[in-house]
């Protein structure tokens, strides 16, 4: 279930990983082996997330629960500059991001392993992103 509104999930595949989506408010999960495996399609080495999923310090947990193992989720930043405030599975079971967010990614990011990412990313949800879907 989404951890937004609470619609059931699909899976989705592309370009070879499958993510789980939720069609009535456009998130998008990302287990952490799934994140891991976009990382290293997108170029940047499975291990560097760590640089670019910064953790936000003394930030408490929220109020979503991780559609895995059903913890309070805990806000994480996307990239140092122009932040994109995501929310992270405190047991490291993976990553949401909103549909703004994700978008918020693709649009502010192009250099770096962050610009690789955003590159994968608008890629992969090119037609979502387009439509404002």
């Amino acid at each position: 279930m989404c951890p937004v509104c609470a619609s059931p999930m699909m899976i989705v595949e592309l370009q070879g990983v499958e993510v789980d989506h939720c069609p009535a408010c456009r998130g998008t999960w990302f287990d952490s082996g799934e994140l891991e495996l976009v990382a290293e399609i997108a170029g940047i080495e499975p291990e560097r997330l760590r640089g670019v999923l910064l953790p936000e310090p003394g930030a408490r947990a929220g109020t979503r629960r991780c559609p895995r193992c059903g913890r309070r989720m805990q806000p994480a930043t996307v990239g140092p500059r122009e932040p994109v405030h995501i929310d992270r599975c405190p047991d490291g079971d993976g990553v949401w991001l909103d549909a703004g967010e994700l978008a918020s990614v693709v649009r502010n990011y192009h250099e770096g392993d962050l610009g690789k990412l955003a590159e994968f990313f608008g890629d992969m949800f090119r037609s979502e992103l387009e439509h404002g879907r």
